[in-house]
């Protein structure tokens, strides 16, 4: 063997690899991308489900919002109040007051107590729904279609259909908004955590007609409102709304709805 070339050749790829490394070298420093140590803090912080439930694409989105000072410290609905206490401690910044919200699916429409218009065979995605006779087989056009699309695209395993309709683990929840996002009736709010009762249906029908759809549906008879001792119900397109800011959780709506559709929230 030709001692001579085999020297050359180790020369030639030392130089080469001499020239890349210098070249990377000089490289790296003049394209480096300065990171923000807030920002990396913060999404450290941050629990990492990419659930979107911010407003902001994924964590690294809203780390970097809220470094820049563009989203507040507690934005992170999975988190809630104590990943919002870390921020602020990297942050710099006092603790904002947060309020634990959990997703409500707004109907109790199950198949003992909805009428159906046919028996409905097709794809069962409550999104297609849209494209069938009445939104659906239900009778209501305001109840839940129990076909679980709100199921599909929860990232907690927080809802489950039952008997045809959504219902929600109040303690799984993250309050992500997915569900809110996908359901086509628009059933699902977010409401808090610590409601005591909630108005489990969405019609606005009048009465005859959500009396016959469903055994219980609100009818708007307003009696829930009127004995309210703390205003905190009103009634619209005979439907009614609980104002969860001046509820006082003393259930006397509950227990003057004839229909039994405000329910305890548990």
């Amino acid at each position: 063997m030709d001692i001579a070339g085999v020297l050359s050749a180790v020369a030639a790829v030392g130089g080469v690899g001499l020239f890349v490394g210098v070249f990377l070298g000089i490289a790296a420093i003049k394209f480096k991308v300065e990171v923000d140590e807030k920002e990396e803090a913060v999404l450290t912080a941050l629990p990492g489900n990419n659930c979107g439930g911010c407003g902001y694409p994924g964590c690294s989105g809203l780390a970097a919002a809220i470094a820049k000072g563009d989203a507040p410290v507690n934005a992170c609905p999975v988190g809630g109040e104590p990943v919002g206490k870390k921020i602020a401690e990297i942050m710099g910044v006092e603790a904002e007051e947060s309020v634990r919200m959990t997703a409500f699916v707004q109907c109790q429409g199950d198949c003992d107590k909805i009428t159906l218009d046919y028996d409905y065979h097709g794809i069962e995605d409550c999104r297609m729904l849209a494209f069938v006779p009445n939104g659906g087989a239900k009778s209501c056009n305001y109840g839940c279609l129990g076909y679980g699309t709100c199921v599909q695209v929860c990232p907690f395993d927080a809802i489950h259909v039952e008997n045809g309709v959504a219902k929600v683990d109040k303690e799984a929840c993250k309050a992500c908004g997915k569900c809110v996002e996908v359901c086509p009736k628009h059933l699902i709010s977010l409401i808090p955590y610590d409601a005591k009762y909630a108005v489990a249906c969405s019609s606005e029908d009048k009465g005859p007609v959500a009396m016959k759809d469903c055994t219980v549906s609100c009818i708007g008879c307003q009696l829930c409102k009127k004995n309210c001792p703390a205003e905190a119900v009103t009634v619209e397109n005979f439907n009614a709304t609980i104002d969860y800011s001046k509820c006082e959780g003393c259930g006397v709506c509950m227990e003057k709805c004839p229909r039994k559709s405000i329910v305890e929230h548990k």
